[in-house]
Protein backbone atom coordinates (compact mmCIF):
# COMPACT_ATOMS: atom_id res chain seq x y z
CA UNK A 1 0.00 0.00 0.00
CA UNK A 2 1.67 3.44 -0.88
CA UNK A 3 2.03 5.99 1.16
CA UNK A 4 -0.21 8.11 -0.79
CA UNK A 5 -3.13 5.64 -0.04
CA UNK A 6 -1.89 5.41 3.52
CA UNK A 7 -2.74 9.39 3.85
CA UNK A 8 -5.49 9.18 2.00
CA UNK A 9 -7.10 7.01 4.80
CA UNK A 10 -5.85 9.28 7.07
CA UNK A 11 -7.73 12.24 6.11
CA UNK A 12 -10.68 10.31 5.31
CA UNK A 13 -10.52 9.82 9.56
CA UNK A 14 -9.39 13.61 10.21
CA UNK A 15 -12.48 14.87 8.70
CA UNK A 16 -14.01 13.87 11.81
CA UNK A 17 -11.36 14.92 14.71
CA UNK A 18 -12.88 17.44 15.92
CA UNK A 19 -11.56 19.98 19.05
CA UNK A 20 -12.07 17.15 21.90
CA UNK A 21 -12.61 19.77 24.37
CA UNK A 22 -13.19 18.58 27.89
CA UNK A 23 -13.22 15.14 26.61
CA UNK A 24 -11.17 12.62 27.97
CA UNK A 25 -8.88 11.32 25.43
CA UNK A 26 -8.15 7.54 24.27
CA UNK A 27 -5.26 7.72 21.65
CA UNK A 28 -6.12 4.45 19.06
CA UNK A 29 -2.66 3.17 17.24
CA UNK A 30 -4.01 1.15 14.32
CA UNK A 31 -2.56 -0.99 11.02
CA UNK A 32 -3.42 0.90 7.53
CA UNK A 33 -4.25 -2.62 5.98
CA UNK A 34 -6.02 -4.16 9.03
CA UNK A 35 -9.88 -4.43 9.75
CA UNK A 36 -10.28 -2.51 12.54
CA UNK A 37 -9.93 0.67 10.78
CA UNK A 38 -13.40 0.19 8.92
CA UNK A 39 -15.07 -0.14 12.79
CA UNK A 40 -13.09 3.13 13.86
CA UNK A 41 -13.62 4.72 10.77
CA UNK A 42 -17.30 4.55 11.36
CA UNK A 43 -17.15 5.22 14.78
CA UNK A 44 -15.76 8.73 13.75
CA UNK A 45 -18.47 9.03 10.69
CA UNK A 46 -21.36 8.44 13.39
CA UNK A 47 -19.82 10.45 16.03
CA UNK A 48 -20.18 7.50 18.61
CA UNK A 49 -17.30 8.62 20.76
CA UNK A 50 -18.71 11.84 21.28
CA UNK A 51 -21.79 9.99 21.81
CA UNK A 52 -20.44 8.04 24.65
CA UNK A 53 -18.43 10.70 26.30
CA UNK A 54 -14.92 10.36 24.63
CA UNK A 55 -12.83 11.64 22.06
CA UNK A 56 -11.07 8.91 19.77
CA UNK A 57 -8.13 10.12 18.56
CA UNK A 58 -7.05 7.39 15.67
CA UNK A 59 -3.74 7.41 13.94
CA UNK A 60 -2.62 4.45 11.28
CA UNK A 61 0.51 2.95 11.54
CA UNK A 62 2.82 1.03 9.42
CA UNK A 63 2.30 -3.04 9.56
CA UNK A 64 5.82 -3.41 9.69
CA UNK A 65 8.05 -4.67 12.65
CA UNK A 66 9.62 -2.66 15.27
CA UNK A 67 12.63 -4.35 17.20
CA UNK A 68 10.58 -7.76 16.67
CA UNK A 69 6.79 -6.39 17.70
CA UNK A 70 4.26 -5.32 15.52
CA UNK A 71 4.32 -1.51 15.13
CA UNK A 72 0.80 -0.76 17.10
CA UNK A 73 2.76 -2.93 20.04
CA UNK A 74 5.58 -1.04 20.04
CA UNK A 75 3.36 2.78 19.94
CA UNK A 76 1.32 1.08 22.95
CA UNK A 77 4.46 -0.03 25.42
CA UNK A 78 6.28 3.46 24.51
CA UNK A 79 3.71 5.43 25.71
CA UNK A 80 2.36 6.44 22.51
CA UNK A 81 -0.78 4.92 22.06
CA UNK A 82 -4.37 3.89 24.38
CA UNK A 83 -6.02 1.50 22.39
CA UNK A 84 -4.30 -1.20 20.15
CA UNK A 85 -5.63 -4.79 19.00
CA UNK A 86 -3.26 -7.97 18.55
CA UNK A 87 -3.89 -11.58 18.56
CA UNK A 88 -4.05 -12.65 22.59
CA UNK A 89 -0.64 -15.17 22.25
CA UNK A 90 1.46 -12.08 21.63
CA UNK A 91 -0.70 -10.49 24.22
CA UNK A 92 0.46 -12.83 26.34
CA UNK A 93 4.05 -13.49 24.76
CA UNK A 94 4.84 -9.54 25.63
CA UNK A 95 2.97 -9.73 28.81
CA UNK A 96 4.89 -12.52 30.12
CA UNK A 97 8.12 -10.78 29.05
CA UNK A 98 6.82 -7.67 31.44
CA UNK A 99 5.23 -5.29 28.79
CA UNK A 100 2.70 -3.13 30.77
CA UNK A 101 -0.42 -4.38 28.88
CA UNK A 102 -3.91 -5.82 29.03
CA UNK A 103 -6.42 -7.45 27.30
CA UNK A 104 -9.99 -5.13 28.22
CA UNK A 105 -12.45 -6.59 25.32
CA UNK A 106 -12.63 -9.28 22.31
CA UNK A 107 -12.33 -7.35 18.03
CA UNK A 108 -12.80 -11.06 16.56
CA UNK A 109 -11.56 -13.99 15.01
CA UNK A 110 -8.98 -12.46 12.99
CA UNK A 111 -7.55 -14.87 11.34
CA UNK A 112 -6.40 -15.15 7.46
CA UNK A 113 -6.20 -17.91 5.02
CA UNK A 114 -3.59 -19.92 2.97
CA UNK A 115 -3.46 -18.28 -0.65
CA UNK A 116 -2.05 -19.79 -3.74
CA UNK A 117 -1.71 -19.91 -7.61
CA UNK A 118 -5.46 -21.23 -9.03
CA UNK A 119 -2.96 -24.15 -10.53
CA UNK A 120 -1.16 -24.89 -7.13
CA UNK A 121 -0.79 -28.47 -6.47
CA UNK A 122 -1.40 -27.42 -2.60
CA UNK A 123 -4.86 -28.44 -1.95
CA UNK A 124 -4.71 -28.32 1.94
CA UNK A 125 -2.59 -29.06 5.15
CA UNK A 126 -1.03 -32.04 4.08
CA UNK A 127 0.62 -30.69 1.11
CA UNK A 128 2.40 -28.33 2.43
CA UNK A 129 5.76 -29.91 2.87
CA UNK A 130 8.83 -29.11 0.58
CA UNK A 131 6.73 -25.70 -0.35
CA UNK A 132 7.96 -22.50 0.78
CA UNK A 133 5.01 -20.30 2.34
CA UNK A 134 5.10 -16.81 2.71
CA UNK A 135 4.32 -15.85 6.40
CA UNK A 136 4.70 -12.40 7.89
CA UNK A 137 6.69 -13.74 10.86
CA UNK A 138 7.23 -17.12 12.09
CA UNK A 139 5.76 -16.16 16.10
CA UNK A 140 2.44 -15.12 13.35
CA UNK A 141 -0.62 -16.78 14.85
CA UNK A 142 -1.75 -18.05 11.55
CA UNK A 143 1.43 -20.27 10.96
CA UNK A 144 1.30 -21.34 14.56
CA UNK A 145 -2.29 -22.63 14.35
CA UNK A 146 -1.13 -24.19 10.76
CA UNK A 147 2.01 -25.56 12.93
CA UNK A 148 -0.68 -26.97 15.57
CA UNK A 149 -3.12 -28.66 13.23
CA UNK A 150 -0.40 -30.27 11.16
CA UNK A 151 1.06 -31.63 13.68
CA UNK A 152 -2.10 -32.77 16.06
CA UNK A 153 -3.95 -34.18 12.68
CA UNK A 154 -1.33 -35.31 10.44
CA UNK A 155 2.02 -36.14 12.12
CA UNK A 156 4.91 -33.44 10.86
CA UNK A 157 5.59 -30.05 11.62
CA UNK A 158 5.64 -28.00 8.83
CA UNK A 159 8.43 -25.68 10.23
CA UNK A 160 10.67 -28.44 9.59
CA UNK A 161 9.34 -29.92 6.42
CA UNK A 162 8.18 -27.14 4.30
CA UNK A 163 10.23 -23.37 4.46
CA UNK A 164 8.39 -20.54 5.94
CA UNK A 165 9.91 -17.19 4.56
CA UNK A 166 8.97 -14.25 6.75
CA UNK A 167 8.09 -11.06 4.40
CA UNK A 168 7.71 -8.88 7.59
CA UNK A 169 4.54 -7.19 6.72
CA UNK A 170 1.31 -7.88 5.28
CA UNK A 171 2.37 -5.92 2.08
CA UNK A 172 5.28 -7.77 1.48
CA UNK A 173 3.27 -11.03 2.11
CA UNK A 174 1.16 -10.31 -0.90
CA UNK A 175 3.87 -9.33 -3.21
CA UNK A 176 6.22 -12.22 -2.46
CA UNK A 177 3.24 -14.05 -3.55
CA UNK A 178 2.78 -11.84 -6.87
CA UNK A 179 6.54 -12.06 -7.49
CA UNK A 180 6.49 -15.97 -7.22
CA UNK A 181 8.75 -15.76 -4.37
CA UNK A 182 7.11 -18.69 -2.37
CA UNK A 183 4.33 -21.01 -3.42
CA UNK A 184 1.68 -19.62 -1.23
CA UNK A 185 1.35 -17.30 1.62
CA UNK A 186 -0.86 -17.29 4.96
CA UNK A 187 -2.45 -13.60 4.59
CA UNK A 188 -4.52 -12.05 6.48
CA UNK A 189 -8.12 -12.24 6.33
CA UNK A 190 -9.04 -8.50 4.77
CA UNK A 191 -6.92 -8.69 2.08
CA UNK A 192 -7.51 -12.14 0.63
CA UNK A 193 -10.71 -11.05 -1.15
CA UNK A 194 -8.39 -8.46 -3.08
CA UNK A 195 -6.00 -10.96 -3.97
CA UNK A 196 -8.85 -14.08 -4.82
CA UNK A 197 -11.55 -11.71 -6.75
CA UNK A 198 -8.70 -10.34 -8.93
CA UNK A 199 -6.62 -13.56 -9.37
CA UNK A 200 -5.47 -15.77 -10.60
CA UNK A 201 -5.33 -16.93 -7.02
CA UNK A 202 -7.56 -18.83 -4.71
CA UNK A 203 -7.95 -19.23 -0.88
CA UNK A 204 -7.14 -23.19 0.05
CA UNK A 205 -7.77 -23.15 3.76
CA UNK A 206 -9.40 -20.57 5.86
CA UNK A 207 -7.80 -20.15 8.97
CA UNK A 208 -10.84 -19.81 11.30
CA UNK A 209 -11.54 -23.90 10.41
CA UNK A 210 -8.85 -24.47 12.32
CA UNK A 211 -9.54 -22.14 15.04
CA UNK A 212 -13.02 -23.98 15.65
CA UNK A 213 -11.58 -27.03 14.91
CA UNK A 214 -8.62 -26.49 17.49
CA UNK A 215 -10.65 -25.15 20.23
CA UNK A 216 -13.08 -27.93 20.65
CA UNK A 217 -16.04 -26.04 20.10
CA UNK A 218 -18.96 -24.57 18.24
CA UNK A 219 -18.30 -20.87 19.98
CA UNK A 220 -16.73 -18.42 17.94
CA UNK A 221 -13.65 -17.30 19.46
CA UNK A 222 -11.88 -14.16 19.12
CA UNK A 223 -8.31 -14.33 18.44
CA UNK A 224 -7.64 -10.69 18.49
CA UNK A 225 -8.70 -8.32 21.09
CA UNK A 226 -8.18 -4.54 22.34
CA UNK A 227 -5.41 -3.42 24.14
CA UNK A 228 -4.24 -0.61 26.47
CA UNK A 229 -2.07 -0.26 29.38
CA UNK A 230 -2.54 -1.20 32.77
CA UNK A 231 -1.27 2.86 33.57
CA UNK A 232 -3.95 3.83 31.56
CA UNK A 233 -6.62 1.48 32.59
CA UNK A 234 -5.34 2.45 36.06
CA UNK A 235 -5.77 6.49 35.30
CA UNK A 236 -8.66 6.34 32.71
CA UNK A 237 -11.27 2.79 33.78
CA UNK A 238 -14.52 5.15 32.84
CA UNK A 239 -13.02 6.01 29.30
CA UNK A 240 -12.10 2.31 28.28
CA UNK A 241 -15.88 1.56 29.59
CA UNK A 242 -17.27 4.02 26.95
CA UNK A 243 -15.57 2.54 24.32
CA UNK A 244 -16.78 -0.89 24.53
CA UNK A 245 -19.99 1.01 24.78
CA UNK A 246 -19.66 2.67 21.64
CA UNK A 247 -17.77 -0.39 20.38
CA UNK A 248 -20.90 -2.71 20.87
CA UNK A 249 -22.80 0.21 19.07
CA UNK A 250 -20.69 0.41 16.29
CA UNK A 251 -20.85 -3.41 15.59
CA UNK A 252 -24.38 -3.81 15.61
CA UNK A 253 -24.44 -1.16 12.75
CA UNK A 254 -22.45 -2.37 10.70
CA UNK A 255 -24.05 -5.69 10.75
CA UNK A 256 -27.05 -4.91 10.06
CA UNK A 257 -26.33 -1.49 7.10
CA UNK A 258 -25.36 -2.36 4.37
CA UNK A 259 -24.74 1.58 3.05
CA UNK A 260 -21.80 2.05 5.81
CA UNK A 261 -20.00 -0.74 4.12
CA UNK A 262 -20.42 1.44 0.63
CA UNK A 263 -18.74 4.48 2.27
CA UNK A 264 -16.11 2.43 3.97
CA UNK A 265 -15.20 0.85 0.57
CA UNK A 266 -15.16 4.25 -0.69
CA UNK A 267 -12.75 6.07 1.93
CA UNK A 268 -10.86 3.00 3.28
CA UNK A 269 -10.41 0.46 0.19
CA UNK A 270 -7.97 0.61 -2.45
CA UNK A 271 -10.00 -1.12 -4.85
CA UNK A 272 -13.57 0.05 -6.76
CA UNK A 273 -14.80 -3.37 -6.93
CA UNK A 274 -17.87 -4.23 -5.32
CA UNK A 275 -17.43 -7.81 -5.27
CA UNK A 276 -14.87 -7.09 -3.54
CA UNK A 277 -16.54 -4.95 -0.75
CA UNK A 278 -19.13 -7.41 -0.18
CA UNK A 279 -16.58 -9.90 0.00
CA UNK A 280 -14.34 -7.92 2.81
CA UNK A 281 -18.11 -6.87 4.55
CA UNK A 282 -19.62 -10.14 4.64
CA UNK A 283 -15.96 -11.52 6.28
CA UNK A 284 -15.82 -8.71 8.87
CA UNK A 285 -19.54 -9.88 9.97
CA UNK A 286 -18.53 -13.71 10.50
CA UNK A 287 -15.47 -12.39 12.04
CA UNK A 288 -16.31 -10.03 14.72
CA UNK A 289 -17.15 -10.65 18.24
CA UNK A 290 -19.07 -8.05 19.92
CA UNK A 291 -18.93 -9.44 23.30
CA UNK A 292 -17.18 -11.57 26.11
CA UNK A 293 -17.68 -13.12 28.90
CA UNK A 294 -16.04 -15.92 31.33
CA UNK A 295 -16.92 -18.77 29.28
CA UNK A 296 -15.46 -17.20 25.70
CA UNK A 297 -12.66 -16.46 28.19
CA UNK A 298 -12.28 -20.09 28.99
CA UNK A 299 -12.22 -21.73 25.59
CA UNK A 300 -9.32 -19.11 24.52
CA UNK A 301 -7.72 -20.26 27.31
CA UNK A 302 -8.32 -23.59 26.36
CA UNK A 303 -7.48 -22.92 22.82
CA UNK A 304 -4.06 -21.89 23.94
CA UNK A 305 -3.36 -24.68 25.47
CA UNK A 306 -4.16 -27.26 22.75
CA UNK A 307 -1.57 -25.11 20.78
CA UNK A 308 0.61 -25.24 23.96
CA UNK A 309 0.30 -28.99 24.07
CA UNK A 310 0.86 -29.46 19.98
CA UNK A 311 3.14 -26.92 19.81
CA UNK A 312 5.17 -26.16 21.97
CA UNK A 313 6.13 -22.95 23.82
CA UNK A 314 8.83 -22.64 21.36
CA UNK A 315 6.44 -21.85 18.22
CA UNK A 316 4.07 -19.75 20.78
CA UNK A 317 6.87 -18.02 22.18
CA UNK A 318 5.32 -18.14 25.98
CA UNK A 319 4.89 -20.97 28.05
CA UNK A 320 1.27 -19.52 30.01
CA UNK A 321 -1.28 -17.11 29.86
CA UNK A 322 -0.26 -14.57 32.55
CA UNK A 323 -2.44 -13.88 35.20
CA UNK A 324 -4.71 -10.72 34.77
CA UNK A 325 -4.45 -10.93 30.79
CA UNK A 326 -7.71 -10.61 30.25
CA UNK A 327 -10.19 -8.29 31.79
CA UNK A 328 -13.66 -8.73 31.22
CA UNK A 329 -14.95 -5.77 32.97
CA UNK A 330 -12.64 -3.35 32.56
Amino acid sequence: MSTDTIERQQAALDEHHDDPGDLPVMRARFEHNGSPRYMLYTIKRLGLDREHGFHLDVQLVSDELEGGMETVEARLQDGEADLIDIDYISTARERAEGADIVAVHPYGRTVGGLVAPEDTDIEGLTDLSGHRIGVVRRLDKNWILTRAACREYHGFDPDETATPVEAGSKVGLTRMLHDGEVDAVLQFWPIVPEITERGPYCEVLPMSELVQRLSGTDRKLPISTFLTSETYLAEHPETVRKFTDAYRDVVDRLVAEDDLWEEIGERLMTYDDPGIVRAVRDGWRDMVVRDWDEETIEGMERLFDHLLDVAGPEALGVEHIPEGTFRPNP
